[in-house]
């Protein structure tokens, strides 16, 4: 029976002997994207993780949602909230300011959320880079958790820098223009690629393929 990932794990493997190689390291794909919610509380969700630890950020979150009856505010009662409601809940000012600015931009269709599965890659991430504090790396993110889209590649991500240096031996992270032309063979399937290059550095734990 074939998988849902069967014809990427192909492609990827049949153009690059390195990723035929973390392929095998890794295994099956297990790569899936979030449906549940709304591209706004994934939006939302992602600005209150930003520069904190998993769990000190799933604390803050809980108690966001829980301002508004354990879930996901709409834009309209978030501008609502006062600032010290906010406050109160852990979040930062800055962070504040970035989740008003992405609630004032969505309530006034400035970022058409409701419509972007519509828009092509680049026009997607041109449409989240406007809201503050949400830039290429997160707009990607988006892509690739939210929306599933399949041909994403991270760049910027330290754990993508750090998986092409573990897999291709190279001497330093690898720089996002490294990542990138490494990286264009993999194309249409980077997501997965990027995926499988995640996985990689938990299975090595520092190592390097072939020690």
């Amino acid at each position: 029976m074939r998988m849902p990932y069967d014809d990427a794990i192909a492609h990827l493997q049949a153009v690059d002997p390195v990723m035929h190689a973390v392929v095998d390291v890794v295994g099956p794909c297990a790569f899936a994207h979030r449906a549940e919610g709304t591209h706004f509380e994934a939006v939302a969700r992602s600005i209150v993780y930003q520069q904190l630890s998993g769990k000190a950020a799933g604390t803050i979150h809980r108690r966001f949602h829980a301002l508004y009856g354990d879930r996901a505010p709409e834009p309209a009662e978030l501008l609502a909230t006062s600032d010290e409601t906010l406050r109160a809940a852990g979040l930062s000012r800055q962070k504040i300011g970035y989740l008003r600015d992405l609630a004032a931009r969505v309530a006034s269709r400035d970022v058409p959320l409701d419509d972007i599965d519509a828009l092509d890659d680049d026009g997607a991430i041109a449409a989240l880079s406007r809201v503050k504090g949400v830039g290429r790396w997160t707009a990607q993110i988006f892509l690739m958790f939210r929306l599933g889209r399949p041909d994403v590649l991270p760049e910027l991500d330290l754990g993508i820098q750090r998986g092409v240096q573990l897999a291709y031996g190279l001497p330093a992270l690898a720089t996002p223009r490294e990542v990138q032309a490494i990286g264009a063979p993999w194309a249409p399937w980077r997501t997965v690629a990027s995926w499988y290059l995640w996985r990689f550095v938990d299975e090595q734990n520092g190592g390097q393929l072939g020690d």
